[in-house]
């Protein structure tokens, strides 16, 4: 066994340099793939699949390492580059097949076409050129073979752990720094490593990129993608929480703000001549629903006062809600862990901007304001956060909830929204975890049921809750003012489709009575299947070339 100078001097530093290079680029690759396919499948289906597929790509190539190099010689290393550049424009096209392709294959097929076969190509000569470099064969065949793959795996998982900090801080900052932007930046990266002679077989996907691929061009490349189906993109940005953009239907007279392949919100642009609502009108009537907070009769009998009263809004969306709050009088904080939903829901939807904002994780606001000598309470908490097709489960958790309960007054009102399938496990779960933490509460679906073929019963729904279970949770009637002047809002700020608390009372033999914060992953399969069901709804909502086309 030769010493650790000996082992230093023998190994070929270029050779096991560029091998590491690569893996890195092919890490920091792993988390850019699922953004890329976010806009178009949503982030959670995007992950399904993502990783048993690296890593059965990655598999091969290091058992074919031997092989590959031998076959394809020089001609290999030259191709690398070349289909690191074709792979947004082979994936672009693939996307535009989304809806035939259907969720969660429509992922699994977009990665074959230039994902995959980077990974495996990227392993194989990775993994040859680093155990080439290391010269482990006076050391058995055991040795040659286990150190260079453990090393392999090191290096990548190290990669891969950097490229999802990295991405998160870098993701839309700049032009550069797109989706597709990071995507051409990694190709160039590659042909750095291994200089190609092939690279004039790449010019054509480098001028489609910079022309025609609306995912890297200029909003007018959109535009002229989805005019057609009377839509046009207002403003986009991709930003810490996923693709964020606007979008104006000219048909319909309607404008949505989109996270990636869900809606966070939208209203109505075209109106009747001479209706002039105080606030917007949301085209979805959960929104308006929410509002019903303020309609809750205090236990001790006397209406509570909109100037003297604070509420407390965790997750803006577009500011349906909290704009109708502040319109009121109510000194309103709100919670936003995206700083794009908050700058284009004062820019683009009118959200009032004399509130006190927040752009923090509601997780880390919440134990910081918990933890305060004097902490703030509220009259009111909107607890309203969904994006992606699921909802965040740390925000439904035991602990999370508990929370909220010591930042509201003794005679306040808490109202939460969850979207999800009444029929799977996780919204009994997130129901019961709730009644534990509030022992008065009413829930309320914003539509009536639906038959449905699959035996689904995908929905909105809204828990309003109490601390106190002195006296049962009653809404006064509304007077004129509590409607702003809103059409919506008299058809649909009083709840009406309420549910029966039994239905969520039974659960699974190995399920859970409460969600615990500890026991978090345990939900990760059912947000699996909701966000599916979600981009099935989704792609009724908005036409395919609208979702495709981002």
């Amino acid at each position: 066994m030769p010493s650790v100078e000996e082992f230093i001097r023998q190994v070929d530093g270029r050779r096991f340099g560029s091998g590491v290079a690569l893996l890195v680029i092919l890490a920091f690759y792993s988390p850019l793939s699922k953004l890329i396919l976010s806009p178009t499948y949503g982030s959670l289906p995007a992950e399904i699949f993502h990783a048993y597929g690296v890593a059965i790509f990655g598999g091969a190539g290091w058992f074919l390492k031997d092989i590959i190099p031998k076959r394809l010689g020089r001609a290999g290393g030259y191709l690398l580059p070349v289909l690191a550049f074709w792979v947004p424009t082979l994936q672009y096209f693939m996307k535009q097949k989304s809806s035939s392709l259907g969720n969660p294959l429509g992922p699994v097929i977009t990665e074959l076409c230039g994902y995959y076969p980077l990974v495996l190509l990227t392993v194989a000569y990775a993994g040859k050129l680093i155990q080439t470099a290391l010269r482990l064969e006076s050391q058995g065949d055991l040795v040659a073979e286990h150190v260079p793959l453990l090393g392999t795996y090191i290096f990548y998982s190290i990669g891969d752990h950097f490229a999802n900090m990295v991405l998160h801080w870098i993701v839309g900052t700049t032009f550069l720094f797109t989706r597709v932007g990071m995507q051409m930046i990694l190709a160039v990266c590659y042909s750095a490593i291994l200089p190609s002679k092939l690279l004039v077989l790449a010019i054509p996907s480098v001028i489609f990129s910079f022309t025609s691929n609306v995912h890297f061009a200029g909003i007018s490349g959109v535009n002229s993608a989805i005019e057609h189906e009377g839509y046009s993109l207002v403003a986009r940005h991709e930003s810490t929480t996923g693709y964020i953009s606007v979008l104006d239907n000219h048909n319909d007279g309607f404008r949505v703000m989109r996270c990636d392949h869900s809606l966070l919100g939208g209203q109505w642009t075209k109106l009747p001549s001479g209706y002039r609502p105080e606030v917007e009108d949301p085209i979805y009537a959960i929104f308006a629903m929410l509002e019903a907070v303020r309609l809750v009769e205090p236990d001790h009998g006397v209406s509570r006062v909109d100037a003297d009263s604070k509420a407390l809004v965790i997750g803006l969306g577009i500011g349906t809600t909290p704009a109708a709050l502040i319109k009121h009088g109510i000194e309103t904080t709100i919670v936003e862990i995206d700083p794009t939903v908050h700058k284009y829901a004062i820019q683009y939807f009118n959200l009032p901007p004399n509130h006190i904002p927040v752009i923090q994780d509601a997780v880390r606001y919440v134990k910081k304001a918990q933890s305060s000598s004097k902490p703030i309470q509220y009259d009111y908490i909107v607890h309203d956060v969904f994006t992606g097709g699921a909802e965040p489960a740390e925000l439904f958790t035991y602990e999370f909830l508990k929370g909220l309960e010591a930042l509201l007054k003794d005679d306040g009102v808490i109202a939460i929204n969850y979207a999800g399938d009444l029929t799977l496990y996780p919204t009994g779960l997130v129901v019961r975890t709730i009644q534990a933490v509030f022992p008065s509460c009413r829930i309320f679906r914003e539509q009536a049921p639906v038959g449905s073929d699959d035996n689904t019963d995908f929905t909105n729904m809204v828990l309003f809750c109490k601390k106190s279970a002195g006296t049962p949770l009653r809404f006064r009637d509304p007077v004129q003012a509590d409607f702003l002047r809103s059409k919506s809002r008299e058809s649909y700020l009083v709840p009406k489709h309420e549910l029966d608390p039994a239905i969520f009372a039974s659960y699974p033999k190995n399920g859970r009575a409460i969600l615990w914060e500890k026991e978090v992953g345990r939900l990760h399969k059912y947000q699996d299947r909701s966000a599916l069901a979600h981009w099935a709804i989704m792609r009724k909502v908005l036409p395919d070339a609208v979702w495709e086309n981002w």
